[in-house]
């Protein structure tokens, strides 16, 4: 089955395609959608999350093989963007390894390159023990403030929580802590701003790193007083870093550079 995705904004301007973080979907780009409405924008559900939860079993190689698929078809010449938080963000990578000239401008947003093979065996045992915690609205709460979540996206982020499957929540927890860079990273041609949160673990920002040591045309930066979902918790600023990155590669002030 195809993935879900939803069009905003001029369909004839460049093509901004948008791809969310593990336990939500594409409702976390609201305030993106918003702010680029002179962009051709597209927000997608990965597989087996928001409204492609009845597709194939969720995959990095899966989703970036159908994204891609889906941008070859829709680009009709324009430029490309794509916008990647967390899981998003290494279906963003994986994307660029499987074809090395699609993508014009990629925004990989903290996105985890080190395998833990530890954490991973302990994914599955953790979540039979843990699950029914999803279906608790106060756990539900704790959960969302971590991830920035406001209060208009309480609701929906309970609804799909509470709907998705323990085998679903493993497969991609499993495949998130085992991504590592793929080998055709280092042959893309896109320009890849690398953003990672000063407050996020030591791994995350070490990830960036090798990110950015991985590709030539990469550009990476380490954001202050934010963990891990700057889009959520400032999107103002991270609009404005978007916009004026693709524009002119120009950088916020007062963030740190990673050589």
């Amino acid at each position: 089955m195809d993935l879900s995705y939803r069009e905003y904004g001029d369909k004839n301007a460049p093509l901004m395609v948008f791809l969310h973080g593990g336990g939500v979907s594409s409702w976390m780009w609201d305030k993106q959608i918003q702010y680029f409405s002179n962009y051709h924008c597209i927000t997608i559900d990965l597989p087996e999350q928001g409204a492609s939860r009845n597709t194939e079993n969720f995959s990095i190689q899966l989703s970036a093989e159908k994204v891609n698929r889906l941008i070859e078809k829709m680009a009709d010449g324009k430029k490309i963007i794509v916008i990647g938080f967390s899981l998003g963000a290494q279906v963003t990578i994986q994307m660029l390894s499987n074809n090395s000239n699609l993508i014009n401008y990629a925004i990989v947003n903290s996105a985890l390159v080190r395998p833990n093979s530890f954490i991973r065996k302990m994914i599955k045992p953790s979540i039979k023990l843990f699950f029914p915690l999803v279906k608790n609205k106060t756990f539900s709460k704790l959960q969302a403030k971590t991830l920035y979540i406001d209060e208009e996206f309480l609701e929906t982020y309970y609804d799909e929580s509470s709907q998705m499957k323990s085998a679903t929540l493993i497969r991609i927890l499993e495949e998130n802590m085992s991504f590592k860079i793929p080998n055709g990273l280092n042959n893309a041609e896109s320009n890849i701003l690398v953003t990672v949160g000063e407050k996020e673990k030591a791994i995350m920002k070490k990830s960036a790193r090798d990110i950015v040591a991985s590709n030539s045309n990469c550009t990476g930066i380490i954001i202050p007083n934010v963990g891990h979902g700057i889009s959520l918790m400032n999107p103002n600023f991270f609009n404005q870093m978007i916009e004026n990155w693709i524009q002119d590669f120009s950088l916020p002030q007062g963030v740190v550079t990673i050589k």
